[in-house]
């Protein structure tokens, strides 16, 4: 003997199976995300399993409880925003244009999935904590990155960066709230919000690096609504449009959440 210890043999129709309750598991969270774009936030279990094709008993073999099915689906649903937002927040570009695009891949992930988003966002279910975590942990993925670059910009200006984080967990939160806000509402486009909530963050961080006055191009200034999205006013080219902002201090807004459908019922 040589004295190293014997690992145990891991079982080749063991493993498989694992595999196969995984891959079950991704097909059953597909199928919840198709019944709620079906029936709504408040979809119940027995329409999920009616979607997936089969009975309730099989698909609580695959989660705990109704709590770990949201959850799941809430994962779900936070990994398809961040496809979205990670490709913005990593591409080198002009900054107010990466700025624009990171509002915009944002609102527009709600938009496209509307009940998702509201699934998510607004329908906990039997473990809040646990559904409040996801959105928790994804916030904080993208604050992480906003304070990955606000500390290059700052650094590279000479300027401390001590208040960097806190800055990118305020622009996360504002455009978070903003979008909730708007998918409630409807009030502008998509393209108007985009333009209003990139001028006011815009202005902002101009201010922090140390800009007294930013002209920010293509800025909603009041007046009719274009129908590309944005604002018209009188005597405006329909090439480019600039604003002169004053330096404006961002504000620290924090996700909040309200009820609307109620969580998945039986």
């Amino acid at each position: 003997m040589n004295g190293n210890p014997v690992k145990p043999r891991t079982s080749g129709r063991a493993a498989r199976w694992a595999a196969h309750r995984a891959q079950r598991r991704v097909e059953l969270i597909d199928a919840a995300v198709a019944a709620i774009r079906e029936h709504g936030a408040g979809v119940s279990v027995a329409a999920v399993a009616a979607a997936a094709g089969v009975t309730k008993p099989v698909l609580y073999r695959h989660f705990t409880d109704r709590a770990d099915l949201q959850k799941a689906v809430s994962e779900r649903g936070a990994q398809m925003l961040l496809q979205r937002l990670v490709p913005e927040l990593t591409n080198e570009r002009d900054p107010f244009e990466r700025i624009h695009a990171i509002v915009d891949a944002f609102l527009a992930g709600a938009e496209d999935e509307p009940e998702l988003w509201r699934f998510v966002v607004h329908n906990p279910g039997g473990d809040r904590a646990a559904s409040e975590d996801v959105v928790a942990h994804n916030m904080a993925l993208v604050a992480g990155l906003i304070t990955s670059a606000l500390v290059d910009a700052l650094r590279e200006r000479g300027r401390d960066a001590g208040a960097a984080e806190a800055w990118a967990y305020g622009l996360a939160g504002m455009v978070y709230t903003a979008g909730d806000w708007w998918l409630q509402r409807r009030t502008m486009s998509r393209a108007a919000l985009t333009d209003y909530l990139t001028s006011l963050i815009w202005g902002g961080l101009a201010g922090v690096l140390g800009a007294a006055e930013v002209t920010v191009p293509g800025a909603p200034t009041g007046g009719a609504e274009r129908p590309g999205g944005g604002a018209e006013r009188p005597g405006d080219d329909a090439g480019a449009r600039a604003v002169e902002l004053s330096v404006v201090q961002l504000p620290m807004a924090n996700p909040t959440r309200r009820e609307s459908a109620g969580p998945i019922s039986t």
